[in-house]
């Protein structure tokens, strides 16, 4: 621990605690806080406020982006749907590593041992670089290809490849953006993940409509500038994320010693991941099914469902922030041996949950279309992505339960038990729902749309109901 306000701050008296434009600032500015020993609920606040900040900055990336998209049309929108559909099997990658290294490193600090949770950090590193290699040599040199087997339309094969190109050319940043903010988040240094997003996704968002549309000499590069754009801005963050890391981190700092490859801590990360990645794969894979069967309806389908979709994980963004919050402090706890602190806490989260989902979901009912609205004038493209809010909007409140109660699984070490979770409610209940609905009962698009509904309320009270057991308190990591 560092001597000074901070310092004084963490070590005051309960009657002497600080005010919450104190907490609040801390959060911002970052705290040497111990997360296992200062009151639970401030312990939420330090954690939760800039992951939550963190990730509403995240998908502010994801809504502009397809602001400035949709000007060029639905066909493009469709463009960037498709790419990100097959991204979602890196994006699976890279979040069942983050999900594992976040659990080991928080582990390690709430055993009090940075020197592991470092180690742990660069290899984590290095498994991101050789896990983009693979996904770089497919977008660089089948681009259409990969278009044209996800039923694409002409103008995305011949006009939206070089995006799908430089989306998957350059997945690197988006990998180590991934696993180094998780590596900040399990330290307890949410804080600088904050920061990190804030300068990449800043510098998407001016660069977004100077490289779509042009600006004084810069030419116009259209859909492929939304790509360009975005590598610019993550490639920046990642930079800025490995320099803090290298420079220190108030809970976790890398030297040169950790640079070696270590293989015995790579396979145990790896080993971890497993769970993770299989959870990713088994929801993302649903998900490329899902807009396999709404592309065969169309791009009007398609273009709604995007724009659906980057509106819902907008919105959805505070509540994975506070649900983030939960593994950290399951996994620090746990680290601890303080396992009933480590249910409390996501007790207490789960409800912030449930109240902020629930107010989202009123938003959704009321205002569907006006929201679609915002990002489309196309009456068909409108009316499909506010039909998905308004569905979405009678279960939000349950998936918000369901996304604390499977980040504690994952905070504690175990990615198994929600894998298997995924695999029943995304592979045997939402996929052959999904086609039965939208192919032989010909309900289309809102086939597709209410077998999402069916999943996810239902996967929000089963698994919640399995935490409540608490087998996840005697997970090793």
């Amino acid at each position: 621990m560092s001597c000074g306000s901070f310092a004084a701050m963490e070590s005051a008296p309960a009657n002497e605690r600080p005010s919450l434009l104190a907490d609040l600032k801390s959060a911002i500015a970052g705290t040497n806080a111990d997360y296992t020993t200062i009151p639970l609920q401030r312990a939420v606040l330090l954690l939760a406020v800039p992951m939550m900040i963190e990730l509403l900055l995240e998908s502010l990336f994801a809504v502009v982006d397809i602001y400035f998209v949709a000007r060029l049309g639905s066909s493009a929108v469709a463009t960037v749907g498709i790419t990100e559909t097959c991204l979602y099997l890196l994006y699976s990658i890279a979040m069942g590593v983050a999900m594992a290294v976040t659990a080991i490193i928080a582990r390690r600090i709430g055993e009090q041992k940075p020197e592991d949770a470092a180690r742990t950090a660069m290899q984590a590193i290095w498994i991101g670089v050789l896990a983009s290699i693979p996904f770089a040599l497919i977008g660089v040199f089948y681009a259409k290809d990969v278009l044209r087997l996800m039923g694409a339309d002409d103008w995305a094969i011949e006009h939206g490849y070089r995006y799908t190109q430089w989306m998957l050319g350059g997945n690197v940043v988006i990998m180590l953006l991934f696993v180094i903010n998780a590596i900040f988040r399990g330290a307890g240094d949410a804080a600088v993940a904050m920061r990190v997003l804030l300068v990449a996704n800043g510098l998407n968002i001016v660069l977004d409509p100077i490289l779509i549309f042009g600006f004084g000499p810069i030419p116009a590069y259209g859909i492929e500038g939304a790509a360009i754009a975005t590598n610019i801005g993550r490639g920046v963050g990642v930079l800025l994320q490995l320099w803090i890391l290298f420079r220190g981190a108030k809970h976790i700092a890398i030297d040169l010693r950790n640079l070696a490859l270590d293989l015995a801590t790579i396979w145990h990360i790896v080993r971890t991941s497993l769970g993770g990645i299989g959870q990713m794969i088994i929801a993302t894979s649903a998900w490329i099914f899902l807009m396999r069967v709404l592309a065969n309806v169309g791009s009007d389908a398609v273009a709604g469902a995007t724009i659906a979709m980057r509106v819902l994980m907008f919105t959805l963004m505070p509540a994975w922030g506070l649900s983030n919050a939960a593994a950290t402090l399951v996994g620090q706890n746990l680290g601890a041996n303080r396992p009933d602190r480590a249910e409390a806490a996501v007790w207490q989260i789960g409800w912030y949950n449930m109240v902020f989902t629930l107010s989202a979901s009123v938003l959704f009912f009321v205002f569907h279309e006006q929201i679609i609205g915002i990002f489309s004038d196309d009456p068909a493209v409108i009316a499909i992505g506010g039909e998905w809010l308004w569905i979405v909007s009678f279960s939000f409140f349950v998936y918000g339960w369901w996304m604390v109660a499977v980040q504690a699984f994952n905070g504690a070490g175990d990615t198994v038990t929600p894998t298997y979770i995924n695999l029943v409610f995304f592979w045997l209940i939402q996929i052959p729902l999904a086609y039965a609905l939208a192919v032989p009962l010909g309900w289309a698009h809102s086939g597709v749309f209410w077998s999402v509904f069916v999943s996810e309320t239902a996967v929000g009270l089963f698994t919640l109901w399995l935490f409540s057991r608490g087998g996840w308190k005697n997970v090793k990591v």
